[in-house]
């Protein structure tokens, strides 16, 4: 037995055996004065009431057979209380140790019997074993768990975990956190983590910057709100951060945003220049980048803009964490000339427009420019999963197939159908 769960139990038969005590002994001494304090008044009525009587035959208002009946009948009431009160008599010291017994055991057995404590016993174990290292880890005393508390790695995951919601207000240990979930590619709950690290310490640009990068990355290469948000916040107090103007960058071109992506690499461009030393790697690095971006913007030009909506209807069949697919393959079939993944919600406060364009294809030897010339029928189509698989399956929601024409450069789909 760990000494947690000794702890926990020796405390347990303790507090069990003081209520008890607080419990049934005050209640029997309380009935016994109850009794006694009953009988002393009903022994100072029967005084005074004989008291009265006398004064009364003195006083010649009764006559003596009247004194006599009436002191008779104040006896009778008397003895009728004195042997009520002589039944309830107190329990005994037997009784009271039953008592006292069956309280704990039955106490015992509800907790036991009530619900399964494995979970939590099994935690005060982690706790006792690795909750030492699971500390040193957070507080950067350890880089790397001891291979014998490694091979308990349930065990240290738990530790961590609690002893991080034990010092909540502790960034540094929800940023170590958010790394232990990234080894373990759990990256909602690493976003999860650092996202309570930045609101702790929202001035930490650190932090912030850390937390757009995780997020960037387990979006797919998508700058949400709360990033945006984040980086914002950094380049307001500092305008020439590096970090954070490319993570604006890199999310501009990957939302297509090309003209505003084009003005933070001059920002970017302008704030390595103004620093001494030299930098030539580092300006031919956005050199290559600003070309990559151009090249984008021209596939954008030259492909479908594509406006998906939905049917009012289906809102309630979508899920938090759906996926909307929207592609353009032949007619006949086969892999997509170019798809894109984005995620459901995005639908959800109305129609979204998606372009789709040669920088859109799985293949680069399979492109929607080389479709269009081949001749072959193109269809645009719009699908929302809720597996995330790029295959349809039943219950997916979807739109009816719509033509692509050689020159449509705009195409409109409504999702309106379960797929059965």
């Amino acid at each position: 037995m760990t000494p947690s769960l000794l702890l926990f139990f020796s405390l347990c038969a303790v507090l069990t055996f003081l209520l008890s005590l607080v419990v049934i002994f005050p209640w029997l001494r309380h009935a016994r004065q109850q009794d006694n304090q009953l009988m002393a008044v009903n022994v100072q009525i029967f005084g005074e009431r004989i008291a009265e009587l006398e004064a009364d035959k003195q006083a010649g208002l009764i006559d003596d057979e009247h004194y006599k009946a009436q002191t008779i009948e104040l006896k009778r009431q008397l003895l009728d209380a004195q042997t009520v009160a002589e039944t309830h008599t107190p329990v005994g010291i037997k009784g009271r140790i039953i008592v006292l017994v069956w309280i704990p055991i039955l106490v015992a057995i509800a907790y036991l019997t009530t619900a399964d404590r494995t979970p939590v016993f099994t935690l005060w174990a982690a706790q006792d074993s690795v909750g030492q290292v699971a500390d040193d880890l957070l507080t950067g005393k350890l880089d790397t768990p001891p291979e014998w508390a490694a091979k308990n790695s349930s065990a240290l995951i738990s530790a961590i975990q609690t002893n991080v919601h034990q010092h909540a207000n502790d960034a540094n240990r929800w940023m170590r956190l958010s790394e232990l979930f990234m080894m373990l590619d759990a990256k909602p709950q690493a976003l999860e983590a650092l996202a309570r690290a930045n609101r702790l310490e929202p001035d930490n640009q650190e932090i912030a910057i850390t937390y757009a990068q995780t997020s960037f990355f387990a979006n797919e290469g998508k700058l949400d709100a709360n990033a945006r948000a984040v980086l914002n916040q950094v380049l307001s107090v500092s305008p020439n951060h590096e970090g954070a103007l490319m993570m604006m960058v890199m999310g501009e071109a990957r939302a297509g945003n090309y003209p505003m992506a084009k003005a933070w690499i001059a920002k970017l461009r302008s704030s390595i220049v103004s620093r001494s030393g030299d930098h030539s790697e580092a300006l031919a690095s956005l050199d290559n980048l600003s070309q990559n971006i151009a090249k984008q913007e021209q596939m954008a030009s030259q492909g479908v803009k594509i406006t998906v909506g939905i049917e009012p209807s289906l809102l309630a069949q979508m899920k938090v964490d759906d996926s909307l697919f929207v592609s353009v393959a032949e007619q006949s079939g086969g892999a997509p000339y170019a798809v894109k993944r984005l995620a459901a919600s995005d639908i959800k406060a109305g129609a979204i427009t998606v372009t789709l364009s040669d920088a859109d294809a799985m293949m680069p030897n399979r492109t929607l420019s080389m479709g269009r010339d081949a001749g072959v029928t193109l269809v645009v189509n719009a699908r929302i999963s809720h597996s995330g698989n790029a295959m349809s399956q039943s219950g997916d929601l979807a739109a009816n197939p719509v033509v692509l024409k050689k020159n449509d450069q705009q195409v409109s789909l409504m999702i309106s159908q379960i797929i059965p």
